[in-house]
């Protein structure tokens, strides 16, 4: 018992006494356990969360979009999930929202909301810097671009937050390589600048290096 697991079906097979889950496991969330020392990874926090909830929410947000792939999403962030089930235990969010089964996909057996949907949920859930941050991560990480999600604000036009979801998702740019490119980006933007281009490819005629936002190149 090496992983995330639900202790009660441990305990139902046979493969834990509840003595040993007692002194030798330790809960993540109610009836959810590792190994005692272990501090849960991000994945494994998620893991957790969706046996939680028995194994039928949709892992979605910040949680999705790390499992995507997409890089700079903190080990401590709550893990997102769409339910029914009412009051989540601390470090789970439950959110009771509409999906269509074209908004998911399946990663190691588990329910995630697609890149385009973790996307949709991004833009209109967080404040504008923190989605840009995320969508800009999410978008290098799987190619997804705006024209993608946009429709989805118009498949859900009661959602919440849709109304700030353009304005993110005009912002999303998957050549940042780092939080601090995408403040950066931001921070000349808002000073009314015209829109910084990431990734401008520069040459001598003999090297071709990539310059970023962040004060380094490649």
């Amino acid at each position: 018992m090496n992983e995330v697991f639900v202790g009660s079906e441990a305990l139902r097979g046979g493969i834990l006494t509840r003595s040993r889950l007692r002194w030798s496991y330790t809960s993540i969330y109610p009836d959810v356990y590792v190994p005692n020392g272990v501090a849960p990874s991000l994945r494994q926090q998620t893991v957790g969360a969706w046996l939680w909830s028995r194994r039928r929410g949709i892992v979605a947000g910040r949680a999705a979009a790390a499992l995507h792939g997409a890089l700079w999403v903190h080990p401590g962030t709550p893990i997102e999930l769409i339910t029914s089930a009412t009051r989540p235990p601390r470090g789970i969010l439950a959110r009771d929202e509409l999906i269509s089964d074209d908004e998911l996909v399946l990663i190691d057996g588990m329910a995630v909301t697609s890149p385009a949907r973790t996307a949709f949920d991004l833009a209109r859930h967080l404040h504008r810097d923190l989605a840009v941050r995320h969508l800009d991560a999410l978008a290098r990480a799987t190619g997804i671009e705006a024209a993608d999600v946009l429709t989805l604000g118009d498949r859900y036009r009661r959602a919440r937050g849709r109304d700030r979801c353009a304005v993110a998702l005009d912002l999303m740019d998957g050549g940042a390589q780092s939080p601090k490119e995408t403040w950066l980006r931001l921070l000349v933007i808002d000073e009314g600048f015209p829109r910084p281009r990431t990734q401008i490819h520069v040459t001598d005629g003999k090297t071709t290096r990539s310059s970023t936002w962040d004060g380094t190149s490649r």
